[in-house]
This record gives C-alpha cells, structure tokens and sequence, in this order.
C-alpha cells in the first residue's frame, strides 16, 4: 500500500516521527481487509487484537515522500498470525516490524473465522 508523508506526521525537523511507521503499518492491515470486501471482524465484539510487535528502524523518511508498505504471513494458527510488514521509501527498507496478533471474541482468544482465515493464507 502506498502511503505519502504529510507534515502532520514529521517532527519540527520534517522525519516522519517513529510512532507513525506502526501507524501506518495498521492502515495497510485495515485497507486489505476493505479492499477485498471484508471487515477485520465478524462482529461488533470480535476482531484483531496485537499481543506483540517488534521493530527495527532502520531509515528515516520526509515530508512528501511516497512510502509502500508491504505485508507477508509468517504463520497461521488457530486464534493467531504472525506477520511481517515492511515499509520502503523507493528501493530502500526504512522499517521493519513482526506482528503478533489474536482474534478475540468478547475478550477471549477465540478461532479465527474461515473467511478471515482463507483471507490471511492469501498473504
């Protein structure tokens, strides 16, 4: 997914501040979902939920810079997947982060649903 930087996501000095690399991670993650016509939830009490993240910061970006954020299943299990999003400013990798997250019904870890699932194997 492309992604352009806008001054409401620089520092004083113009770089992207490192909070919305995570930021835009989530964007790419939802919009997948509401391209192929799906909610990333079955019900008002159910969804996505992230037990753990990991980044690396690896480059800065700017103000204006179209950046394009890329997604990949590392695993799939019953109530969880793992994944890998990278974001790129042109040919350059500027973060990294591994993704842990758990489908919850009313609080719970539950299954994720067969739709959500065969959803997740397309990455």
């Amino acid at each position: 997914m492309k992604i352009r930087v806008y001054y409401e996501d620089t520092d004083a000095g113009g770089i992207v501040y490192h909070t919305n690399y995570i930021k835009y991670c989530e964007r790419a993650r939802s919009e997948a979902f509401f391209s192929a016509n799906m909610k990333p939830y079955e019900s008002p009490d159910s969804g996505f939920i992230v037990k753990d993240l990991s980044c690396k910061f690896l480059a800065t970006s700017k103000l204006g810079e179209i950046l394009d954020v890329s997604t990949s299943l590392v695993e799939l299990k019953a109530v969880s997947a793992k994944l890998c999003q990278e974001i790129y400013r042109d040919e350059v990798k500027i973060f990294s982060m591994d993704i842990l997250l758990v489908y919850v019904n009313r609080g719970k870890p539950s299954r994720i649903p067969k739709a959500h699932r065969e959803f997740l194997e397309s990455y």
